[in-house]
């Protein structure tokens, strides 16, 4: 866990990206629990269903960061800055947007690493209280979390990684593969800091790039999306960077992923 954050911004621009045209509808991924219908989280649902077409998918941008990372492996707060940002607000539809639970995603990397930082509104936090040594944690998108959704390999829409982090540092690292899923073990490293005032979060990721992808080749991009959920119980309020579109929340729609391009300045 880090300090207390010091200045935040106080408002964030959201937008409607990536909206499905043509989209058959996804299989629900809803499940009865005590007599009370939840999201049903298992992958084998979310991937139950298919999207025949996106129109306008929107594209993000990882900056070179050409210094060093500090001593906890983070880059400085000035290549942060430098960074493109990407900010959203709505649902997982694109609708019911919640600037109060917007979200801003800014990426650097190097040949070492990728770097994800998260900058999170919230109206209330919701975080398990336990986790494995190590701050992994299963089932984590049941509180509240940031994900990202990358796929360096687009040659099979069906695998892909997921990563998550909670307000509280906790995290999980997922490979998926046509609906399965295990744990990843990316060396991932993570760094959390809450602000009560100004009621944010802040989350910064260092993932070995190596662990991410056998190659890494700049020139060649990606597939990604960017998700937020905030709530214990349902209804809950869940976010899309790229909208999935489903009837129902569902996030695992790679169809829906949007572009990640690699820059080397500005």
């Amino acid at each position: 866990m880090g300090r207390r954050c010091g200045k935040v911004r106080k408002e964030f621009a959201g937008r409607r990206d990536g909206m499905a045209s043509d989209a058959q509808a996804v299989s629900p991924a809803w499940k009865n629990a005590g007599n009370r219908w939840a999201v049903d989280y298992t992958v084998g649902a979310m991937n139950g269903g298919a999207v025949l077409k996106f129109d306008g998918l929107p594209t993000a941008y990882a900056l070179r960061l050409k210094e060093g990372v500090g001593p906890e492996g983070f880059p400085a707060a000035a290549g942060w800055e430098r960074a493109p940002a990407i900010r959203f607000e709505r649902d997982w539809r694109g609708e019911q947007a919640d600037p109060q639970r917007a979200t801003e995603v800014r990426l650097l990397w190097n040949d070492e690493a990728l770097f994800l930082r998260f900058l999170a509104r919230y109206r209330e936090l919701h975080i398990f209280p336990d986790a494995r040594a190590d701050g992994w944690r299963d089932e984590l998108w049941l509180r509240d979390v940031a994900e990202a959704f990358l796929q360096p390999d687009t040659s099979d829409p069906r695998v892909y990684k997921e990563l998550e982090v909670s307000p509280n540092g906790f995290w999980i690292d997922l490979s998926i593969s046509r609906g399965e899923k295990e744990e990843m073990r990316s060396g991932l490293q993570r760094r959390v800091v809450q602000d009560a005032v100004a009621r944010t979060w802040m989350a910064e990721l260092a993932v070995p790039m190596r662990n991410l992808t056998p190659v890494f080749d700049p020139e060649r991009s990606w597939r990604v999306n960017f998700f937020r959920v905030e709530g214990k119980l349902e209804p809950r309020f869940y976010s899309a960077w790229s909208p999935t579109m489903t009837p129902v929340p569902n996030f695992h729609v790679p169809e829906a992923f949007g572009h990640l391009e690699f820059r080397e300045t500005e």
